[in-house]
């Protein structure tokens, strides 16, 4: 059901690989086609989106539909070894710490630029491309300038700006703009692809803003609802230095403990595999390889300190995400009246409509766009590597409530 309460239309059910793609009617048949004639395939493909849109979900299908000789029927061994990460000629880059280096880069695409050995393309999938280095990306400009006959890439990207794809790098590819879903479209494919409660599903979907994803983990995680509410509770408590200051100690907090509980069992797992693949704690012959695997040790460390920082930065930058949406809805709601019962712009917090209509009330229009330019640059302080605390310390003092 819409903000207005009315009803949508069902947009048509994708199947096989396409399933998963959602609310993309147009982005499908774009690439359905596109595996109908190989002979017009393109090398090279962008796809772009706001976060959530599902760019490395259609990817991936696109990929599995390309090796699949049904053109992406879902069941055979191509397209299920190409969903599960598994197949010889599809290679996904997946940034784990903050960007995407060289070596990897390098790695990947001269395994690429060898014929396929058991599929139709040779194909290199980039998720969040926006995050290469200038000598990766130069490496990926170098295959694109250069393309094997049966090598394709694909690389994701949230925008076709300078800062998340260079000029040169989009102007070799065939670029697939994807929307935000639906929030019909998000409900749909939590209840029919995971169960949730139609209910439930619902209020996800429109609390996560059509972000698939996180529709998803709001839907099967209580925690994570519970963490959306305390972020949400923050803007209308800061009504003293105090409160500020504690408000920015919970924000950094709950961002390192998510990222602690997530990168706990993955580190453990990953330093136990090699370690025993170097033999740590074997007797005789294998004591000296065990010694000689200090530095892969460390580097193992390296990266996985890394990704525990970005996965820090990625919780800490939705918790803020949430907030600006929050100040948004109030400059909406300051903008057409609080007593406007139907608005014609929907609120990125449907459910919060009450805190919405007090913060608007105590800010107003003036306020809460100072409000969101601070999240903002609070977000760019952040990417810059200005240290959390006092990133958001600056942050929630900015954003105290007037007296």
């Amino acid at each position: 059901m819409s903000e207005s309460g009315g009803v949508s239309s069902p947009a048509p059910v994708a199947v096989g690989v396409w399933a998963d793609v959602v609310g993309q009617p147009a982005v499908v048949a774009e690439l359905q086609a596109a595996v109908a004639q190989p002979a017009a395939m393109t090398h090279a493909w962008l796809f772009t989106g706001p976060p959530g849109s599902g760019r490395s979900v259609a990817a991936r299908a696109f990929a599995a539909a390309l090796q699949c000789p049904q053109g992406g029927d879902g069941t055979c061994h191509e397209c299920r070894t190409v969903l599960a990460g598994s197949h010889a000629d599809v290679h996904r880059v997946v940034p784990e710490g903050l960007s995407i280096g060289v070596a990897e880069v390098r790695g990947i695409v001269r395994t690429a630029a060898r014929a396929p050995s058991q599929g139709r393309w040779q194909i290199v999938l980039v998720e969040d491309a926006d995050r290469m280095s200038e000598a990766a990306s130069n490496a990926v400009l170098k295959m694109l300038e250069e393309p094997p006959a049966r090598t394709v890439m694909l690389l994701c990207a949230p925008s076709l700006h300078p800062d998340d794809v260079p000029v040169t790098i989009r102007s070799r590819c065939r670029v697939v703009p994807l929307r935000t879903p639906t929030i019909e479209a998000v409900a749909e494919v939590l209840v029919r692809r995971d169960g949730i409660d139609p209910a439930l599903a619902a209020w996800s979907a429109a609390a996560a803003g059509g972000h698939v994803g996180r529709a998803r983990h709001l839907a099967r995680d209580e925690s994570a609802r519970l963490a959306r509410k305390a972020v949400l509770d923050i803007p209308l408590s800061l009504v003293s230095l105090a409160a500020c200051l504690n408000a920015a100690d919970d924000l950094v907090g709950s961002a390192k403990e998510e990222s602690d509980k997530t990168v706990a069992e993955v580190d453990a797992v990953e330093t136990e595999a090699v370690k025993a693949s170097l033999g740590v704690g074997a007797r005789g012959p294998g004591v000296a390889a065990a010694s000689r695997g200090a530095g892969q040790l460390k580097e193992l460390e390296k990266r996985q300190k890394s990704r525990a920082t970005r996965l820090g930065r990625d919780s800490l930058d939705r918790a803020l995400v949430d907030m600006a949406a929050l100040y948004r809805d109030a400059l909406v709601i300051a903008a057409v009246g609080a007593g406007s019962g139907e608005l014609t712009v929907p609120l990125a917090h449907p459910d919060r409509r009450a805190d919405t209509v007090e913060l608007a009330r105590r800010i107003g229009a003036e306020g809460a766009v100072r409000r969101i330019d601070a999240v903002l640059a609070a977000r760019t302080a952040l990417e810059q590597n200005v240290k959390p605390q006092i990133a958001v310390e600056a942050l929630t003092v900015a954003l105290r409530l007037p007296a």
